[in-house]
């Protein structure tokens, strides 16, 4: 069984099939599927959401593709959101933040100052966070280090093998979705067979980076399709095949260190996880 690590289920991508987007999932063998918010306006959507589907589980954040404008009134809003939700099982961490210095026009400083402010609430309520480190991991790992935050998941990671290192040095697991299924994409690759299992969980960021099976090109530069958390079965094909291992090994393992990144998901390895007790597996194929 799987679990999708970063889901934006509850954008409008899935407003017409949501609840059967989640079946076919589940379908696929995915048993459990994070959540993250990324403002203040979807904090409430991505709550309602893990309560209405028992299959998902939320996080509570400001992307920092949401940064401008978000100032101390929506980081007092994300404080009080988060002290409401500590009691909330279905509750597991901060995220999803982080830095992006891809897209232009983003004010750097204020992505950074946002960003640590975030990890200030997490160092402060014991929380793991979900972590966005586009062309910025460098910088995202500093402030980690700075601040000790030292659980959580660096969500569809892009580095170098020496900035892998110091992510997983600093306690973090590293998500691999849609990327890794591309031929092209050699460096991710590479992270994904040589870092040491224990490193690695599985994702799909659905709706965004669709797999290569559902690409509208062969070296998937659009990502146009729209992807979904079932396809986490297929990345995990890929996943195996990469590292030469069976499928039940990398269930066991992706779930194992998914709990170890976002522990509040201890909680439901019964009824999400039942391969971890010596359950049966689902197929791979996408």
């Amino acid at each position: 069984m799987w679990i999708d690590t970063h889901c934006h289920l509850d954008a409008g991508e899935f407003d017409p099939d949501r609840e059967q987007v989640a079946d076919a999932a589940e379908a696929a063998g995915v048993r459990g599927i994070v959540v993250p918010a990324v403002a203040a306006w979807n904090f409430d959507t991505v709550r309602a959401l893990a309560h209405r589907d028992a299959r998902c589980v939320y996080a509570l954040g400001i992307h920092p593709l949401c940064s401008p404008g978000a100032g101390q009134a929506e980081l007092d809003t994300l404080r009080r959101q988060v002290a409401a939700s500590m009691d909330d099982p279905r509750f597991v961490g901060i995220g999803e933040i982080g830095l992006d210095f891809f897209v232009a026009g983003l004010d750097a400083e204020h992505q950074t100052w946002l960003y640590a402010e975030q990890l200030k609430l997490a160092r402060e309520f014991d929380l793991p966070v979900l972590l966005h480190v586009r062309k910025s991991q460098d910088q995202v790992g500093a402030q980690l280090r700075k601040l000790g935050i030292k659980r959580g998941i660096a969500h569809a990671f892009n580095g170098s093998h020496e900035q892998a290192r110091r992510f997983v040095d600093q306690g973090m697991k590293l998500g691999f979705g849609g990327n890794v299924t591309f031929s092209r994409a050699r460096q991710i690759r590479r992270l994904a067979t040589e870092l040491p299992l224990e490193a690695l969980v599985l994702e799909t960021d659905a709706p965004d980076i669709a797999p290569a099976w559902l690409s509208d090109d062969q070296f998937g530069e659009q990502h146009k399709a729209r992807n979904t958390p079932a396809e986490v079965a297929g990345v995990a094909r890929v996943m195996a095949e990469l590292r030469g291992i069976d499928a039940q090994t990398l269930a066991q393992a992706t779930w194992r260190n998914a709990v170890a990144a976002l522990p509040r998901l201890a909680a439901f390895a019964d009824t999400m996880a039942p391969a971890l007790s010596g359950g049966h597996t689902t197929s791979t194929s996408p």
